[in-house]
């Protein structure tokens, strides 16, 4: 009689989740990081979740409700990745309500003040340049010229191509971002010294970093 075949111990992998307020922006840009830095092994676990939600508050939530989920793992992380945005469109207090909670139930943050184009203008040039809004920051910084110059086009928050414009710029707007929200830090009034509460400020480098010591 045949012995019964042995099956190797197969360990589900434990994943990052990431939840983004953007529908094209910050999902472009993360997967163009995610396929450029992970072995193929290894990028399934890393995985931008659809989402329909576009406030902290939801994001957070929906965060929440995927970590207490039955198929959620000890080891998974949990990421919501969304804007600051105009004080006049979100108060500090409704900031204040989905940082807290995220911090409350283990979800990371990052957050992009005033918004995540800001990151993407670090890929160009060192600045700390406060903006109001996203339209502030199209018009009055260097961002449109800067990828008209790269590109041949102005700039567009769905174009799937700026990545591959990005990519060779990553390390230098990290060590910019870095430098960036260490001086925000330290220079915030007491009691001020939250990202949605310091412009500008990018919290995508540490979700970069958590992409790079994931595993």
């Amino acid at each position: 009689m045949p012995k019964a075949r042995k099956h190797p111990n197969l360990r589900p992998l434990k994943t990052l989740k990431i939840f983004c307020e953007g529908a094209k922006t910050e999902p472009n840009y993360l997967q163009g990081y995610i396929s450029l830095n992970r072995s193929a092994s290894r990028k399934v676990v890393i995985k931008i979740e659809p989402t329909k939600k576009n406030t902290a508050l939801q994001l957070v939530e929906e965060a929440i409700e995927a970590k207490e989920s039955r198929t959620s793992l000890p080891g998974d992380q949990f990421w919501v990745v969304y804007d600051r945005e105009a004080v006049g469109k979100y108060s500090d207090e409704q900031h204040a309500k989905a940082y807290d909670k995220a911090l409350k139930s283990g979800i990371c943050v990052a957050l992009s003040n005033v918004c995540f184009e800001y990151w993407i203008l670090l890929h160009f040039i060192d600045t700390d340049a406060p903006y109001q809004n996203y339209e502030d920051i199209r018009k009055n910084s260097l961002l449109n010229e800067e990828i008209k110059r790269a590109c041949g086009v102005d700039y567009d928050k769905s174009s799937v191509s700026i990545f591959s414009i990005l990519k060779g710029k990553i390390d230098i707007a990290r060590q910019r971002g870095k430098k960036l929200n260490e001086k925000g830090k330290k220079s915030a009034a007491l009691g001020r010294d939250r990202p949605y509460q310091i412009n500008p400020y990018v919290g995508v480098v540490d979700l970069l970093q958590a992409i790079d010591d994931f595993s």
